[in-house]
């Protein structure tokens, strides 16, 4: 059965008042009371006598136990608004609103159902990992024990090679010079005795 109680009119704005309504909806009664009893808000006053009034209705009207009860809503609507006005710069007025409020507490003592069963949550299917690769283990290179020694020859034989490489490509790339200083030579004459022979022609022609 329910059991309700009014507020009109309350003299505090609807957003303050909602948040103490939220901390006792859902609570038993014994409950509700003590948590507004310890909380210093204007409107834990307010709904808290809102919230004794309807426990009365309930006592006195319907024959029902106080420890039985539990507050099944406890909802804020607002109300009228007082508009005042206050003086500001220049001649002007800035608008001030005295917001009020309603307090709707519902009170039961019907125990709630069951909870619907929860539906299960079917796995996600997940990709197949890819096939990690095999890694191959990296050859250890043979290091020198402390107590081998190794000889300078063998410390720096790479430092020899490389001096040898580079010295035949300087070879190479003189012996390649040469030669093309040698052709270019060979084609300078036959190119001489081709004017020659152009000039003697013309020379002909004149006589």
């Amino acid at each position: 059965m329910e059991v309700r109680s009014i507020y009109k009119n309350a003299r505090i704005s609807p957003k303050k008042a909602r948040d103490v309504a939220r901390e006792i909806q859902g609570l038993p009664v014994s409950d509700a009371i003590d948590t507004l009893n310890f909380t210093p808000k204007k409107a834990a006053f307010l709904i808290g006598k809102t919230l004794k009034s309807a426990v009365a209705n309930a006592e006195n009207n319907h024959d029902l136990a106080a420890d039985s009860l539990h507050v099944k809503e406890a909802n804020i609507s607002a109300g009228p608004s007082f508009r005042r006005y206050k003086p500001r710069a220049r001649g002007s007025a800035s608008p001030i609103r005295k917001r009020t409020s309603h307090i709707y507490i519902i009170l039961t003592d019907e125990v709630e159902g069951d909870e619907k069963p929860v539906r299960e949550r079917k796995p996600r299917s997940r990709k197949p990992a890819p096939e990690e690769q095999e890694i191959e283990p990296e050859k250890e290179e043979a290091t020198p024990e402390e107590g081998d020694e190794v000889s300078p020859a063998e410390e720096a034989p790479t430092s020899e090679q490389d001096s040898d490489v580079v010295e035949e490509k300087a070879e190479e790339e003189v012996n390649d010079e040469s030669s093309e200083v040698e052709d270019a030579a060979e084609e300078e004459p036959e190119n001489s005795s081709g004017v020659e022979e152009a000039a003697d022609e013309e020379e002909k022609k004149e006589d």
